[in-house]
């Protein structure tokens, strides 16, 4: 996709820069449908069913990937409002950024399976009500752990045991990003519950730009605490 200057054939005023925001955004969407569309397709075919949780979670292993792009894509974008290339920062940032995301994203996605699946078979395992509270807090606590560590993974080189380190310091030192994150997971979890896992698929775009923007207290601090460039 070839770029076009922001000063040169796009414009400045608003209406100009409006489009080109909802271009990238448009284009955004359309790659991470096609960069999840096989494990979509699974999700939307499979029955709500206890036994399928570890299929769920199978189909679920190209998503961290392509929201790890689309982060990268995202806050480059809102350095130079004037860029049209989107989908060659979505490629690039899939690219530089896929084998980091999966080093955290696979162990999650596992985790998550298995909480599941002891959460979906409670009844059998003869354990107190508590520790059904537990998983859940646990399983709430990790996703919001995942979110913070793919942003970090996305934009940051550290080492797998670096970001899990920030991921969860960053969990702490900025809680309105945390806040502001469990808000996005209960409104995944109703769009998904009350509607379908296409629907959901359907505004992630809009989901990964709230994550971005909930999570630029934890972007600015790790730019000026933890890396050595800085803006």
């Amino acid at each position: 996709m070839t770029d076009v200057s922001a000063a040169g054939r796009f414009g400045q005023g608003p209406l100009s820069r409006a489009a080109a925001l909802i271009y990238t955004w448009l284009v955004v969407e359309l790659l991470l449908l096609a960069t999840t569309l096989p494990g979509l397709l699974g999700l939307v075919l499979l029955d709500r069913d206890a036994s399928n949780v570890p299929l769920v979670a199978l189909c679920a292993l190209p998503l961290g990937p392509a929201i790890s792009a689309a982060v990268y894509t995202l806050h480059h974008r809102r350095r130079d409002l004037g860029d049209l290339s989107p989908a060659a920062a979505f490629l690039r940032g899939y690219r530089a950024n896929v084998r980091g995301v999966l080093k955290i994203w696979v162990p999650w996605l596992a985790g998550l399976a298995v909480i599941g699946t002891n959460l979906a078979n409670f009844g059998a395992a003869g354990v107190p009500g508590w520790w059904a509270v537990l998983l859940v807090v646990i399983a709430v606590g990790a996703t919001l752990w995942v979110a913070n560590a793919l942003v970090i993974t996305s934009l940051y080189e550290f080492r797998p045991s670096d970001v899990a380190r920030l991921a969860s310091y960053f969990l702490v030192r900025t809680p309105g990003a945390t806040v502001g994150n469990l808000c996005l997971l209960v409104v995944a979890a109703g769009i998904t519950l009350y509607t379908s896992e296409a629907v959901l698929a359907l505004a992630a775009f809009a989901l990964v730009a709230m994550l971005l923007r909930n999570c630029r207290p934890m972007i600015v601090e790790t730019q000026e605490k933890f890396t050595r460039d800085h803006p």
